[in-house]
């Protein structure tokens, strides 16, 4: 939250809690923005600021220090892999460059730098990098374009399909649709290169690059392979997203939608064989981590026999 990093911190964060035995609500995430302020602001979402430079600036130490004058956001008793607790790790850690680090009292944001939006698209939740966002888009309303693969979305991206106030959808990239929620780093870059950043804004069941920036919405849950209304949307429809109140429609009623649904047929697996099949249908949502769910003990033995 304080550097605005990879949305697909939440992806893996989500995939640790529950391996460690406990869940974490993606409501728990924007009260955490709420009270995380964005203090230093790392290449794409500036140019001139790259991970040396936070290094020379005191590095994630400074960081975390400079945070921990915000009464309640770390928990400095935590013993860390050092042997030492974090607050032994980061006394003494002070920011050498305030261009790099801003502190507490002057930073970018006083919330953190990714959000989690919900909606009729995204029940069950959707992420986006708030901190690479132009302002431009923070708030913006427009027809979907919808591409049902990445490679599609390439194809019609550099045909130059894709106008100024489009709201472009990937689906079937999630974790069942992928396979695998592949990084799509390609379709926001060329977007951004076609000079449509601060113009159009992208939604998908899949993830982004840590390299992404513009208004790029991934981890759009529950996703198309897996039911989720964003395989209800259709070309044209009209797609209203409002990050600071943490939002994301399609103007449809929910009648509408269920009736779209009931008229898609089955999803199909790009891949009907080996472990990525069987990786397939045993994936979690996104919004629960992506993880590999277990069998029923009665069905495993069935297979078995």
């Amino acid at each position: 939250m304080a550097m605005g990093g990879s949305t697909n911190t939440i992806l893996h964060s989500l995939a640790i809690a529950i391996e460690a035995g406990f869940e974490i609500d993606l409501h728990e995430l924007n009260e955490i923005s709420q009270n995380v302020p964005y203090i230093c602001k790392v290449s794409p979402a500036v140019s001139y600021v790259h991970m040396e430079d936070v290094h020379e600036a005191g590095g994630i130490s400074a960081i975390l220090n400079e945070l921990n004058k915000v009464p309640g956001i770390l928990d400095t008793s935590c013993l860390t892999v050092t042997g030492k607790t974090l607050g032994e790790n980061i006394s003494g850690s002070e920011i050498k460059n305030y261009k790099v680090i801003k502190s507490v009292e002057e930073p970018y944001s006083k919330t953190g730098g990714l959000a989690v939006l919900f909606g009729n698209i995204a029940p069950e939740g959707s992420v986006v990098k708030t901190g690479a966002v132009d302002n431009k888009m923070l708030v913006h309303k427009g027809p979907a374009r919808i591409y049902e693969s990445q490679d599609e979305a390439m194809r019609g991206i550099l045909n130059e399909e894709v106008q100024p106030g489009d709201v472009v959808i990937i689906r079937y990239e999630g974790p069942r649709g992928g396979p695998g929620m592949p990084e799509m780093l390609s379709p926001t870059s060329a977007i951004m290169g076609l000079g449509l950043g601060d113009k159009v804004a992208l939604l998908t069941d899949g993830r982004f690059s840590g390299g992404t920036r513009g208004a790029c919405i991934g981890h759009v849950s529950p996703e198309a392979a897996g039911g989720g209304p964003i395989a209800a949307v259709q070309n044209g429809d009209i797609i209203s997203i409002d990050i600071p109140n943490r939002k994301l429609n399609v103007e449809l009623s929910d009648e509408e939608i269920i009736a779209r649904m009931s008229l898609l047929p089955p999803f199909e697996p790009k891949i009907k064989k080996g472990y990525l099949a069987r990786y397939s249908t045993m994936v979690s949502s996104a919004s629960k981590g992506a993880v590999l769910k277990l069998p029923e003990i009665k069905q495993y033995k069935e297979e078995l026999t």
